[in-house]
């Protein structure tokens, strides 16, 4: 069964009137971890995209940033959106129920706040409330303050990027903390690690836009 089809079959369990917040409870024992990823992404990626107080095509479209949808597959991905922006449950819930499904394993909440950064910046700007609305969901995913900065400076343009941080650096790092950091992130966004954390084949540019932010950090600290 494709990851959208298995998608597809939770909803469908859902009794009329149900949103997404009944969903969550029915991923208690997913079908497979990449159900639960997309899921996550989505659903909240629906929240995130009315943070700045519109939501734009640019916005919607970037789910197609993270995943790779087949146009047969479009409705059941349309689906999960309008559950999330229909229901009234608000992202805090989202987010701590998500953190639930997860239990002690944090790894997989860091390739989901990747995935919403993606959609937070689809429009070329990232308003205030979107950086709360993140800063909040990290918080409650437990995630370090300083991996969030690290994340937050691959993808946001006025944070200028900087190489460091990046790599999750400080600025008196010897060069073999900045090679064996770069190392580690490169190993850490290979598609059989972001696999085993159950980020699915669908989402393969999460760790291409990983990938690029690294290397290039790599060369500008001049390490290469």
């Amino acid at each position: 069964m494709s990851l959208w089809s298995s998608i597809a079959e939770i909803i469908a369990s859902l009794a009329k009137g149900e949103g997404l917040s009944a969903l969550f409870d029915r991923l208690r024992v997913p079908p497979e971890r990449t159900v639960t990823f997309t899921i996550a992404v989505i659903a909240l990626g629906a929240k995130i995209a009315k943070a700045d107080g519109q939501v734009t095509r640019n916005e919607v479209a970037a789910f197609r940033e993270v995943f790779h949808i087949p146009p047969e597959e479009e409705a059941n991905a349309a689906r999960v959106y309008d559950l999330a922006r229909q229901d009234v449950a608000g992202y805090e819930e989202y987010a701590t129920r998500i953190r639930g499904l997860y239990g002690d394993d944090i790894a997989p909440l860091a390739d989901l706040l990747e995935g919403l950064f993606h959609i937070a910046l689809a429009d070329g700007d990232y308003h205030h409330n979107e950086d709360a609305f993140l800063t909040r969901v990290a918080e409650l995913w437990g995630l370090p303050e300083r991996d969030f900065h690290r994340m937050r400076a691959r993808f946001v343009p006025d944070s200028d990027q900087d190489p460091f941080d990046v790599l999750g650096l400080s600025r008196d790092a010897t060069p073999d903390q900045i090679r064996a950091a770069w190392r580690m992130a490169v190993r850490d966004s290979h598609p059989d690690r972001l696999a085993a954390r159950g980020v699915p084949p669908e989402a393969v540019k999460l760790a291409e836009a990983r990938l690029i932010a690294i290397n290039r950090a790599w060369e500008r600290i001049g390490a290469g």
